[in-house]
């Protein structure tokens, strides 16, 4: 994980209506005249503020919250934050009626963000993406992962990860970095995903773990894409190194993503348009977190929706993403995001709130350390001026974040 230790003075936020989301409680875990208290950046209170122990108020800064409510920061837990350029030209043509093939004829599709991130330097990277990250940090978020995937050969894919990592030296945000090589199949392959698959398993996979570049592997499992066996070395490799594995699944296709993830304890596994019952009792079963990704299915116009009665019927935990990439998911709001999973896919307030907090954090491997307003955990908050909790799902291009707290500052 990235992110600097930063550390502060104690600080108590009081008279403020409180979105816990503490696992044990009900719904959202409200409290309705509650306080937080941090210490050196960790929460040591959280709770009704009648119950606070009056010790934690010596020596500490107060801050009267005015009746707002707080809710854990915002985490946003599958992006492709880092690329260069972008892809409007593709999307003009989509509009005008070319065809994916005809796309990718032109020179654009994956092949173009390869292009583009490989021309760039790594600096160049950092500032294309910083604006980006700035847009999710002012709607509250406090955690981000980011997954490499553009680069595709062993140079191109480190540098994509540093600068990923080099984010979070220039913003008060944690982020967690993915390895992605297996995204897509790079020109200079010829066509032969084995020959690939071996290059990701082997060098590039050993060069990302010998440089501590990422937190977790990822790959891209479809027809388009990477086969069960292929994503299978490439996971035999992972976990041979001690990462955590995540996937994307079942996007376009029922190739048996979900269950294959499950089979590797993998922290999450991603999009699940059409991952089937087997699929979600599998992932019930490890733990495995669905993330769920409205903006490309809204992008790309999909027509299948992700089986959430499947996933509630067998209590596989639901966290909510942007998905953020050049392609197909060009989304850098949270807040929208959440809006178009209860619009899309009818998920509730509840669920996508919790699913970009406590969800998302467990989609990372992070619950331990932040996602709820929870003793011992990090003081990453984020304080709203709204009347209920509806509001932050409700709303469609507006933001009301009053302010956000990472690491108690």
């Amino acid at each position: 994980m990235v992110g600097a230790q930063s550390t502060g003075s104690a600080r108590v936020w009081r008279n403020a209506r409180l979105a816990t989301l503490a696992e044990g409680t009900s719904g959202l875990g409200v409290v309705e005249a509650g306080a937080v208290a941090a210490r050196d950046g960790r929460i040591v209170y959280a709770g009704p503020e009648a119950d606070m122990p009056a010790g934690l108020l010596s020596g500490a800064e107060v801050v009267d919250c005015q009746g707002r409510w707080i809710t854990p920061g915002l985490i946003d837990c599958h992006t492709h934050l880092v690329h260069a350029g972008n892809r409007a030209n593709e999307f003009e043509m989509r509009l005008a009626g070319a065809t994916y093939e005809e796309v990718a004829r032109a020179g654009g599709g994956i092949v173009s963000s390869v292009k583009s991130l490989r021309a760039a330097s790594e600096a160049e990277l950092v500032a294309q993406t910083l604006p980006r990250l700035d847009v999710l940090i002012a709607e509250g978020v406090t955690t981000v992962e980011v997954k490499s995937g553009y680069g595709l050969d062993l140079d191109n894919e480190a540098k994509s990860l540093r600068a990923a990592r080099q984010l979070a030296g220039v913003r008060p945000v944690t982020v967690r970095t993915t390895f992605l090589g297996a995204h897509a199949l790079p020109p200079e392959a010829n066509g032969d995903k084995d020959a690939y698959t071996d290059l990701v398993a082997g060098p590039m996979l050993a060069r990302v773990a010998d440089e501590g570049l990422a937190d977790a592997v990822d790959g891209f499992c479809e027809g388009i894409a990477f086969s069960p066996s292929q994503m299978a070395r490439v996971f035999d490799a992972a976990t041979a190194r001690g990462l955590p594995v995540k996937l994307h699944a079942d996007q376009l296709s029922n190739l048996g993503g979900a269950a294959l993830a499950a089979s590797y304890g993998a922290l999450s596994a991603d999009h699940l348009e059409y991952t089937n019952e087997a699929g979600a009792i599998a992932m019930a079963k490890a733990g495995t977190v669905a993330v769920i990704l409205p903006g490309a299915f809204y992008f790309i116009r999909e027509t299948k929706k992700p089986p959430l009665d499947l996933f509630r019927q067998h209590g596989v935990k639901m966290a909510v993403a942007t998905d953020n990439n050049p392609g197909t998911s060009p989304l850098t709001s949270l807040l929208l995001t959440m809006n178009m999973a209860a619009t899309l896919f009818a998920m509730t307030v509840e669920e996508c709130i919790s699913g970009t907090t406590r969800e998302a954090a467990r989609a990372l491997g992070l619950l331990a350390e932040t996602g709820t307003l929870e003793a011992g955990k990090w003081a990453d908050l984020a304080i709203w001026d709204i009347e209920s909790p509806a509001e932050l799902v409700y709303r469609m291009g507006f933001n009301p974040l009053h302010a956000r707290i990472w690491r108690g500052k």
